[in-house]
């Protein structure tokens, strides 16, 4: 098992940045990869960037050049910075991970942390 808890989120305006870190406890050995999602109201879950233990980073077309993903195997978090966020980028951010990496960044991942909430006004 793996227990992920997500911290950052909060309330900025528009054109402001906010870091998002997650911290993965439990068998974290067994990760392939994790990587942030975002669910914004009314709308599905969508994936925002990974990475895979093999070095493959990725991330959506409407973060790039915005989010970059960090990851410190030593402290074993995940960190999302966030730059030039603007209203769209409001929603519930998740950390995930997964012991499976087929080479893609998946849809859905096997354990998921709780979320924290990123608003930003305009």
């Amino acid at each position: 098992q793996v227990q992920l808890v997500e911290s950052g989120g909060g309330l900025v305006q528009a054109g402001g940045s906010l870091r998002l870190s997650c911290v993965l406890s439990g068998d974290v050995f067994s990760i392939k990869v994790m990587g942030w999602y975002r669910q914004a109201p009314g709308k599905q879950r969508e994936f925002v960037a990974g990475f895979a233990t093999t070095g493959t980073k990725g991330s959506s077309d409407f973060v790039k050049g915005r989010f970059t993903i960090f990851r410190d195997v030593a402290k074993n978090t995940l960190d999302l910075q966030m730059n030039s966020l603007n209203p769209e980028d409001t929603a519930v951010y998740y950390c995930a991970a997964d012991p499976k990496w087929a080479g893609v960044f998946p849809r859905d991942m096997n354990y998921w942390g709780k979320g924290t909430l990123v608003t930003v006004s305009s």
